[in-house]
């Protein structure tokens, strides 16, 4: 463990270069324990965003428990006491929410019936997720530590300080925001609804605030115990004062208020904690992926059609890069995972480290039984019209005989996922092409090899048997020869190795398929 150690301490692998910074401010504050947040705003269904930030959060967590043995916690904090603002258009019957605007979230009915509130239903929903990737967290409820008097030390305290944490948020604000702004949000006596106004007086002394409602109405009430809740703002540097936390990192969007959660926190005796800011998740036109608004990839969608390690992949690769969350991307990650899983075993420490699939899994990396890529099932599945996954076995157990169901679980699972994805997402879009006169002389000729072919089922030889038909047949590049392989045989424009398909696929069925389509 002394050499992993040593390699963590150089790795650039990114959790590692955020996890020594913050090996760094540990030691320097003498804690006793390392606290990592990430928070949730349950204004609407959990969507990938929101697992990736626990999972982020979870990689930095484990190249943490490598370079030192200071015990870390994680909190995944729901502000469930905020009020709603906008009905999300992902749920049933939205109109029906209509007349809740402005109630908690924990006071607003469960659209699905499920649940005694829609910030219950969506807390529960992003417990589930959490749980079902198996993340070691300990959940807290804003709604729960407003009203159980956890935050009232420090709702005290910026009563206390109001002027001065007014300050640091007057800066960000545009005049005419200036002028009804508060830190605080009281809950209305009467109808309980979130009260976005100005206060008329704060007694820090006493520990309340004064307000009007719209009506001229006047109500005091005390800033403790879930009567007041604090503008998100305020609200996440107060929490990191209150709970101590260590790290926390957040989308894009959050960078410009970087320095205002700061300040708040150290105004509130807080020290700021370690950031970490990445890029934001796109949908398939490129647009920012919203809760509210439900576009893009959802977390039961991807699980529709990947498995959860294909997803904790994706969300390792490269966090400060903006990318695109759309059903596309799932097979490339899916085979792309299997590929550092297969080297793994062969890496040193230093390179293990690197590997995605530690921040993954962490110590306990398992082999890859994947026989046959994802990308080659999907392309398995077009050309023999699968409806199950009985159909795919069929041909990968003659191209490995020794692989089945019960000894090689991920490629079971992985051709269940084929057979559904081709239907859902490749055969509604799959168009053929006729070849030009020059691919047709090439498919003509490569009949004729296959016909003769005596090397069985060897995927390189194969390979390079199609490879030397293309440049036979003078296509300059010769990808313009493998494009219209997948173009005219598989109604796709991109494919796997051609060779390695025939050895799946068979020979003789192979020839079939391209003397059908030369015939079409």
């Amino acid at each position: 463990m002394t050499s992993l150690r040593d390699a963590g301490m150089t790795s650039k692998a990114w959790p590692f270069v955020e996890a020594r910074t913050l090996l760094k401010r540990v030691e320097k504050s003498g804690k006793d324990h390392v606290l990592f947040e990430t928070g949730y705003g349950p204004s609407g269904l959990p969507h990938i965003g929101t697992f990736g930030e626990v999972s982020r959060t979870t990689m930095v967590r484990r190249a943490f428990e490598v370079i030192s043995d200071i015990p870390t916690r994680l909190i995944c904090f729901s502000d469930d006491l905020d009020g709603m603002r906008k009905v999300p258009s992902n749920v049933p019957n939205p109109e029906r929410l209509e007349q809740y605007m402005q109630l908690p979230l924990t006071s607003v009915p469960d659209p699905f019936e499920k649940y005694e509130s829609f910030g219950h239903h969506n807390n529960a929903m992003l417990r589930r997720f959490l749980d079902t990737f198996g993340f070691d967290y300990e959940f807290i409820s804003g709604k729960e530590y407003y009203e159980s008097g956890a935050f009232d030390a420090v709702l005290l305290r910026a009563a206390e300080k109001y002027d001065d944490v007014m300050a640091v948020m007057l800066k960000s604000l545009r005049e005419e925001r200036r002028e009804t702004y508060s830190i605080f949000l009281p809950m209305h006596p009467e109808s309980g609804r979130v009260m976005y106004v100005p206060m008329k007086h704060v007694d820090a002394k006493a520990g309340t605030v004064t307000f009007e409602d719209e009506t001229g109405k006047e109500f005091t009430v005390p800033v403790t115990g879930g009567n007041v809740k604090l503008q998100w703002k305020p609200d996440f540097g107060a929490r990191w004062a209150s709970l101590g936390v260590d790290f926390e990192m957040y989308g894009k969007d959050h960078a410009t208020n970087t320095p205002i959660y700061d300040g708040i926190c150290r105004v509130l005796g807080g020290r700021a904690p370690e950031h970490f800011t990445y890029e934001l998740f796109l949908d398939a036109e490129g647009h920012k992926i919203s809760k509210t608004s439900g576009n893009g990839l959802t977390i039961d969608e991807w699980l529709t059609y990947a498995s959860t390690e294909s997803l904790s992949y994706f969300m390792y690769q490269k966090p400060k890069t903006a990318k695109r969350m759309h059903f596309d991307v799932i097979p490339k990650a899916v085979d792309e995972y299997h590929q550092q899983l297969r080297a793994y075993p062969t890496q040193d420490d230093a390179g293990k480290l690197n590997n995605p699939v530690f921040h993954i899994h962490g110590h306990n990396v398992p082999a890859s039984d994947m026989v046959v890529p994802f990308a080659m099932l999907l392309n398995l599945a077009s050309v023999s019209g699968a409806e199950d996954k009985d159909t795919l076995w069929g041909f990968i157990q003659r191209y490995a005989p020794e692989a089945s169901a019960a000894t090689n679980p991920q490629m079971d699972q992985a051709a269940e996922f084929a057979v559904r994805y081709y239907n859902d997402f490749v055969k509604p879009t799959k168009v053929f092409r006729a070849p030009s006169d020059q691919e047709r002389a090439a498919m003509v000729d490569l009949v004729a090899r296959l016909k003769v072919w005596d090397g069985g089922l060897d995927a390189e030889a194969l390979q390079s048997m199609v490879f030397a038909v293309g440049k036979e047949h003078a296509f300059d590049p010769l990808r313009n020869w493998f494009t219209a392989l997948y173009e005219v045989l598989l109604g796709a424009s991109q494919g796997p190795r051609f060779g390695g398909f025939i050895a799946l696929y068979g020979v003789d069925e192979t020839i079939a398929l391209i003397e059908a389509q030369l015939a079409a």
